[in-house]
């Protein structure tokens, strides 16, 4: 699931729904907004399993609730049910995992830099690790900065398209862009991921999502991911 900016507690400009501690927003708000999202999702608050994101390509296997963030990841993996993965994102792509045979899912946080580097393949290798196969994965990208709206220097198009191919384009003006989401996909899917699902909307131009580039400082939507006592992704 992903949320929005809506039905929260942050005042302008994180208002209000904002997930994010680390954007200036005032942390008693974060607080009850976070509670909100346990509340809504049925789940104690320690079983919602927050990153320190950092842009990076570490990935970190969680088998227990914990009531402070695991630090300096990327990408979380769990077999365990009932324990929420949250990744956090207001123009980066965040991709969520699973392989229900297996009972592994994963949440990852795909930037610019992060996608270059290869987040999203070593979290299919620690997946790999724990038993799914990927055949069996289902992947979602969830809102992000499409390709018509994220801008970008010539250059750096040029060096991540080298690493990420696919994600090369040109934007609604007629400039160098990256569509990361694209790059994702044709990564996921050069792997053998059997489905591979795109949420279609913009945050750069949705407005009911939060975006960095369209006006920062902002907050944080919330991709989140948990598997049922029975083990189906939810």
């Amino acid at each position: 699931m992903t949320t929005t900016r809506a039905g929260g507690f942050s005042k302008a400009p994180y208002d209000s729904f904002n997930l994010g501690d680390h954007v200036g927003d005032d942390p008693e708000a974060v607080r009850r907004n976070r509670l909100r999202l346990a509340e809504n999702l049925g789940l104690a608050p320690e079983r919602l399993i927050w990153m320190e994101q950092i842009h990076g390509r570490t990935v970190t296997v969680v088998d227990g609730p914990r009531t402070d963030a695991v630090p300096a990841t990327d990408a979380l993996v769990t077999t365990q049910p009932e324990l929420a993965l949250v990744v956090l994102t207001a123009d980066c792509v965040p991709v969520l995992l699973s392989d229900d045979e297996a009972g592994v899912i994963a949440a990852v946080h795909a930037g610019r830099i992060g996608a270059r580097i290869g987040i999203v393949p070593r979290v299919l290798e620690a997946m790999y690790e724990l038993g799914a196969k990927p055949e069996r994965i289902g992947a979602f990208l969830g809102p992000a900065a499409s390709g018509r709206r994220y801008e970008v220097p010539a250059t750096m198009r040029a060096d991540v398209e080298e690493h990420l191919p696919g994600s090369a384009t040109t934007t609604a003006k007629g400039t160098p862009g990256l569509d990361l989401r694209a790059g994702i996909r044709r990564q996921l899917e050069a792997a053998g991921v059997g489905a591979v699902a795109v949420d279609p909307r913009c945050t750069i131009e949705d407005e009911t999502l939060f975006s960095h580039r369209r006006g920062a400082p902002t907050g944080r939507i919330a991709g989140v991911i948990w598997m049922s006592s029975e083990g189906a992704a939810v």
